[in-house]
């Protein structure tokens, strides 16, 4: 019997060939949801270019993706603002890997990350159709609360105090 590959998490830059793919799919996946049908390729490259990620590099940010063996499950990113305040975007895990914990680990190994970086609350936001998500940062400790940003994409808000 073979035994399964663990699943690794570890910082990338967002340049890197398995971020920009995973980045990809991220995009594919929640324009997608968001039109109710497959995204098209402009449309996915409309969203990508409206969110650069050159800032999720340490010290302003940084990216994870989590990998089993030479397959990337997912990724999670976040960029530090004014106050400490740390952002979190990009949280995705590949269909095939959902219900497995990977998300968890990425937002647990992120908290971890964000705090040797010296930020004191990570915030973010979702929307409504993303439920696995919100279930998620809720069972995280995240607080659903006002808006602090007005992405036209978003209609749910959390904020998670570090300290």
């Amino acid at each position: 019997m073979l035994r399964a590959l663990p699943v690794l998490i570890s910082t990338a830059l967002p340049t890197a060939a398995e971020a920009e793919g995973v980045s990809l799919r991220y995009y594919e996946d929640i324009v997608g949801r968001f039109h109710g049908r497959p995204a098209s390729r402009q449309e996915v490259l409309d969203a990508q270019a409206g969110y650069p990620s050159d800032d999720l590099i340490a010290p302003t940010g940084l990216l994870l993706l989590a990998r089993q063996g030479r397959t990337v499950l997912g990724c999670a990113g976040m960029r530090v603002h004014p106050g400490a305040i740390g952002e979190v975007t990009r949280v995705f895990v590949e269909p095939t890997a959902r219900g497995n914990g990977v998300g968890r680990r990425l937002m647990e190994t992120l908290e971890r990350e964000s705090r040797g970086l010296g930020v004191i609350a990570l915030r973010l936001d979702t929307r409504t159709d993303l439920v696995e998500a919100r279930s998620l940062y809720v069972s995280l400790g995240f607080i659903e609360g006002e808006a602090h940003n007005a992405d036209p994409y978003a209609n749910h808000w959390f904020r998670k105090e570090l300290r």
